[in-house]
């Protein structure tokens, strides 16, 4: 008997109604993601702030999110993955308006703007391990390794987006009304998840815990090298990379270039994301663990770029790259995630994930700014490259990353 590739069949995995909400929602929310970024960074600057209290703004974002996020990922295998997913995007779309309004009023603070970004973080810790998890439940068993690549792309195409909107329309509107557009977008995602059909399936077996649902969880990422060494690996490029692009980029090219060219090169970094998934929906390497962390090394281009560039150009050039080979390694990574892990485990895994990738990105955030004005924003720019790119190479060493497959 012949099967027939999902990819070659009508429709593709578009096909399936729960999926083409879930990455419809995953999509819009994620213009607004690109916008608000832009947004709140000037919004600082404009408040008198500088790279130390940009950095403190984005941290307490950052913080919030890993403090959250294991939480986020017990609730995720305990309770149904649709409605976290649906009440955060509408809580978020609250939280968004109201600090819309502030800044429109002209009655926003930098704490205010502190307070709103860890909300913000808490409601996104809790929805993103469900979302991640949400992809295996929405195609049949076969269809996964399509489903990853076009969701990870519909993303890609909506940041992509919202970079590129974001650096116009605060030079149009005001980063009030940009922020506004965000909690739009997030009222809309609330509204695909809300019409989703998929049903909760609860683990077996009694629930003791959630301190013993999170042992649980930790034990599956123990038992497989290839998931702790690349969160690992993860953890210093958030520790390094975080503050370049969060802090020393819109001061860098933002300030010193424009702030127009700071947005495009968000926008450039995002289409490269937007390539490597179009690369991904038709190459299937065998070894993608090997193959994804080997381009990863290319994320070191953008912060070569931003440290020696004198024109935007090289700038975008550098952005694309890293956007490149970042995109192809986070959908083989997703992938195997979703083909490795059972899927009573898949949130908490997921949370683990996320966790040990960002927990150190506050402590970047807050300290980029300091130790960049100590010595020298080019110089620490390339140590920030130097940092991301042979962490990549070096997890190339480890026989489990090498030898791990695609699953037919």
């Amino acid at each position: 008997m012949t099967t027939l590739d999902p990819v070659r069949t009508r429709g593709g995995v578009l096909r399936h109604r729960d999926f083409r909400l879930l990455a419809a929602g995953g999509a819009i929310s994620m213009i607004g993601n690109g916008i608000t970024p832009v947004a709140l960074a000037f919004a600082v600057i404009d408040l008198g702030g500088g790279a130390a209290e940009l950095g403190l703004v984005v941290a307490s974002f950052a913080t919030a999110e890993v403090m959250a996020t294991l939480l986020g990922g017990v609730l995720g295998d305990r309770f149904s993955r649709k409605v976290m997913m649906e009440g955060t995007s509408a809580a978020s779309a609250v939280v968004q308006v109201v600090l819309a309004v502030m800044l429109i009023g002209g009655f926003a603070s930098i704490p205010a703007l502190t307070v709103a970004g860890v909300v913000t973080g808490v409601l996104g810790a809790l929805n993103r391990p469900s979302s991640q998890a949400m992809t295996r439940f929405t195609v049949p068993a076969e269809e996964v390794a399509h489903a990853v690549p076009a969701r990870a792309l519909a993303n890609q195409v909506g940041m992509t987006v919202g970079y590129a909107l974001g650096g116009v329309l605060v030079s149009v509107v005001g980063a009030g009304w940009s922020i506004m557009i965000d909690a739009a977008t997030f009222a809309v995602a609330a509204v695909c998840f809300a019409l989703m059909r998929v049903a909760h399936v609860r683990p077996e077996g009694a629930r003791v815990s959630m301190l013993a649902d999170l042992g649980e969880g930790a034990r599956e990422v123990l038992r497989h090298t290839w998931l702790w060494l690349l969160i690992i690996q993860a953890l210093l490029y958030h520790l390094f990379y975080g503050g370049a692009q969060g802090v020393l980029g819109p001061i860098v090219v933002g300030e010193g270039m424009s702030r127009s060219a700071w947005g495009v090169s968000l926008a450039v970094m995002m289409a490269g994301f937007v390539v490597g998934g179009l690369i991904c929906l038709r190459w299937r390497p065998r070894r993608m663990l090997y193959v994804g962390a080997a381009l990863l090394s290319l994320t070191a281009l953008f912060p070569i770029a931003m440290a020696v560039a004198e024109a935007p150009a090289v700038v975008w050039g550098g952005a694309f790259l890293h956007g490149v080979g970042l995109s192809i390694f986070s959908v083989f990574w997703d992938l195997a995630i979703q083909q490795q892990i059972p899927e009573d485990k898949l949130s908490r895994v997921y949370s683990f994930d996320i966790v040990g990738s960002f927990i150190a990105r506050p402590v970047g955030l807050a300290v980029t700014g300091p130790v960049a004005a100590a010595v020298g924003f080019a110089p620490w720019l390339l140590v920030v490259a130097a940092v991301i790119g042979g962490s990549s190479l070096i997890a190339l060493l480890s026989r489990d990353v090498r030898v791990l497959q695609r699953l037919p």
